[in-house]
């Protein structure tokens, strides 16, 4: 039988400089990924992230592809998530990246083996998918931040993510790059050799573009459509100890409700069919606290419409819960949605007796959070609303859970109040304008500090707040119910992708065995 092509390894070439010059590229294509993330527009500087990873990795050995791959995973984690260590100090930052960057290495030492493979682009691209669905499941419940289609919500290949969710549009992305890279290696006339390579790199690069581009984005309009308001009511001061004023985080959310009543009623703006306050609004346990029940009542009856109130809840014998509250006029709470997908290190504390040898901050945390189990999504006035609370929106279940079970609009409330003037609120609105596109449902963001948004299912920012002030947005959303492929199918094309991506290493490495070890390149 005749054994598969391959192509041949990377020749060394300039010794101790070529290793170096390799490190530069893994890093400073690292480094241009998190400048394609958000609140920056450059989503293309992907393309050039992933073609000097290609470079960099291509027919190098399984020690030396994760090390780079490591180098890329710092040079990108570093920048992004900076903000994690805003007012507790750099140690839980730089703990953070370290484990996610083990990640990045873990697909640099794959891509590393199959890249001697024909089309190794394409196997590449589903080996970096295969290390997202990795860190977004493991360690902690994963951290799924960071995904390469987090960058991408104003790029070609948004329209991707109807078809195969997030995973799907992190494909397309890495894909066009590894083949940038390829295309790369050709006209150096490092391997590649002959038209069969040449083609498949090109094919690397055109074949995510046309597909972003030929695939519609949702429609803009529904079969019918609601008036939705956001309220940000703002917080007293920056910082971690902003919850020690919890009653006056609750009284800038009346206040502002109490402005939109008035303003109602003086036909300075529509009356809204609903109205979302953001995650933590209410810190104060209405149930457990008459005057909070009386107030948030006061104002809702006053409003006329129900209100989406988010509440810290405190019930006899158990953890606090992060409750979202479907208030009515008249009725007061009638429904709930708890939070299902907790931030660990914030909501509950992994490890507490060790963390404390060396950061006494995670006592701040007195006592863990209880997660909630169901997924439905709450009737809100005319319209049946899913809800992800802050950090759930980062993960694919906690977003596509609610919208098969009937939600025709999503609800995003947020807390961003203790990363201050960071990017981390916009990196996350960017998650909003994927997942929007990905069910074709609009979006509604509403945060204490924001910045919150009104987000159309194409993924498009119709209306947007800054950044710790008191505001209010009233827009006009529609309603959809059919779900899109992506909806339908789930985790299927990420199990696909990794399928894929692992079967190439099974593959790579078995020909590796099989090769001459002066074929080998260091």
């Amino acid at each position: 039988m005749a054994e598969a092509a391959v192509t041949p390894a990377a020749p060394r070439i300039g010794g101790r400089g070529m290793v170096v010059a390799r490190a530069g590229a893994a890093a400073s294509g690292g480094y241009l990924l998190y400048l394609s993330f958000p609140p920056r527009t450059l989503w293309w500087l992907a393309l050039p992230a992933f073609a000097l990873l290609a470079v960099a990795l291509h027919g190098r050995r399984v020690r030396t592809g994760a090390g780079l791959g490591l180098l890329f995973g710092l040079a990108f984690g570093l920048p992004l998530l900076v903000w994690t260590g805003t007012y507790v100090g750099p140690g839980p930052w730089l703990a953070l990246v370290v484990l996610e960057s083990l990640f990045p290495a873990a697909v640099g030492a794959a891509v590393a083996v199959t890249s001697r493979l024909p089309g190794w682009p394409l196997w590449a691209a589903c080996l970096w998918v295969a290390g997202e669905a990795a860190r977004a499941r493991v360690p902690f419940g994963g951290f799924p931040w960071g995904r390469v289609a987090f960058g991408q919500p104003d790029g070609p290949f948004l329209s991707l993510a109807s078809l195969g969710g997030a995973p799907l549009l992190s494909f397309a992305t890495a894909l066009c790059g590894f083949g940038l890279g390829a295309l790369g290696l050709r006209l150096a006339r490092i391997g590649l050799r002959g038209p069969a390579g040449l083609a498949g790199a090109v094919a690397a690069v055109l074949v995510p573009v046309v597909a972003g581009l030929l695939t519609p984005l949702p429609a803009a309009s529904g079969e019918r459509s609601v008036t939705v308001a956001v309220i940000q009511g703002n917080v007293p001061r920056l910082g971690l100890d902003f919850n020690a004023q919890r009653r006056a985080v609750l009284d800038n959310h009346l206040r502002q409700t109490s402005r939109l009543a008035a303003d109602v009623r003086a036909g300075r703006v529509p009356r809204p069919d609903l109205v979302v306050w953001p995650e933590n609004s209410s810190d104060v346990d209405p149930y457990r606290e008459p005057g909070a029940r009386e107030l948030i009542g006061g104002v809702v009856d006053d409003l006329g419409v129900p209100v989406l109130v988010g509440a810290v809840l405190r019930p006899e014998g158990s953890g606090p819960r992060n409750t979202a509250l479907v208030w009515q006029p008249g009725r007061g709470p009638v429904a709930e949605y708890t939070k299902r997908r907790l931030q660990p290190f914030g909501e509950t504390m992994p490890m507490r007796d060790v963390l404390r040898l060396v950061n006494p901050l995670v006592d701040r945390v007195t006592q863990d959070f209880v997660p909630g189990t169901d997924p439905a999504p709450v009737r809100l006035g005319p319209a049946v609303v899913g809800v992800a609370t802050c950090y759930e929106v980062a993960f694919d279940g906690a977003v596509a859970d609610p919208v098969r079970l009937g939600a025709q609009l999503l609800a995003v409330p947020s807390n961003n109040a203790t990363f201050g003037l960071t990017e981390m609120t916009f990196q996350q609105m960017a998650m909003s304008r994927v997942r929007a596109v990905e069910h074709d449902r609009a979006v509604v963001v509403s945060a204490t500090t924001g910045a919150s948004a009104v987000i159309g299912p194409d993924g498009t920012v119709v209306a947007q707040t800054g950044q710790f002030v008191a505001d209010t947005l009233v827009e006009q959303v529609p309603l959809h119910t059919a779900l899109t492929p992506a909806t339908r199918a789930g985790a299927g094309p990420e199990w696909v992708l990794v399928v894929l991506g692992v079967g190439a290493v099974l593959v790579g490495a078995a020909l590796s065995r099989r090769a001459r070890p002066g074929r080998r390149a260091r």
